[in-house]
């Protein structure tokens, strides 16, 4: 499971947004892109960001200690991170996460059948519990969203984002029992969003901890009434 926080407006970001396309099509990761706002000011206002995913980047900075936010970032199962466009670095981040505890150990069976989105939870004894709980998140992914830079330092270039984040949802905190969630997708999911990603993680928004379950799926045309 991998995070890259990237921005439009960052130079050193476009060989990580072309890593990050890359490992969208591995049938080994979820990889999703989230745009950030906070170099804005640098002359090009990015038009995929979103003040969350940077609320999100500073959280995963204050939870390790390091406050290191910078773009491109990646952040690898929620524990791990490195910079995006460094390949062998994130490489061996992946590497060095996969096998810790709990990472990515729960099965999340992600579904739609006509408006309605299913995530089903299985028992599971991950260390979770009432006093220790996870939150479960649903990402609305565009999978190829192009955007032409007129100003700014990539000013020229035309950029072809990957799985990039459009909204997210809390849908509410596991513990570990078995549990449903069922939402419907006009309400929480925008319609130029083909895929579907469920995130299932250790702590809260504000302290985010290791990715215990993912799931990513596409989503079939949505019907016109």
């Amino acid at each position: 499971m991998v995070e890259l926080f990237t921005s439009q407006g960052c130079s050193s970001c476009p060989p990580a947004d072309r890593f990050i396309a890359d490992m969208a099509d591995r049938p080994d990761v979820i990889a999703l892109t989230l745009a950030v706002d906070y170099w804005d000011y640098l002359g090009w206002r990015d038009t995929l960001a979103r003040p969350i995913h940077a609320k999100r980047q500073k959280a995963y900075a204050y939870l390790r200690g390091d406050r290191q936010i910078y773009t491109p970032q990646m952040i690898v199962n929620g524990i791990g991170h490195a910079i995006g466009s460094d390949r062998p670095a994130v490489e061996r981040v992946m590497e060095q996460t996969r096998g810790q505890t709990g990472v990515l150990s729960v099965p999340v069976t992600l579904r739609m059948s006509g408006d309605t989105i299913t995530i089903t939870l299985p028992q599971s004894n991950v260390g979770l519990g009432a006093d220790n709980p996870a939150t479960v998140f649903l990402f609305a992914v565009s999978s190829r969203q192009p955007v032409e830079i007129t100003r700014g330092e990539n000013r020229g270039q035309t950029m072809i984002y990957r799985n990039v984040v459009r909204s997210h949802t809390v849908l509410g905190e596991w513990t570990g029992g078995e549990r449903t969630f069922t939402v419907s997708r006009r309400e929480q999911v925008a319609p130029e969003c083909e895929r579907l990603a469920v995130l299932v993680q250790a702590g809260t928004p504000r302290r985010p901890g290791a990715i215990v379950g993912a799931a990513m799926i596409e989503m079939p045309a949505l019907a016109i009434h």
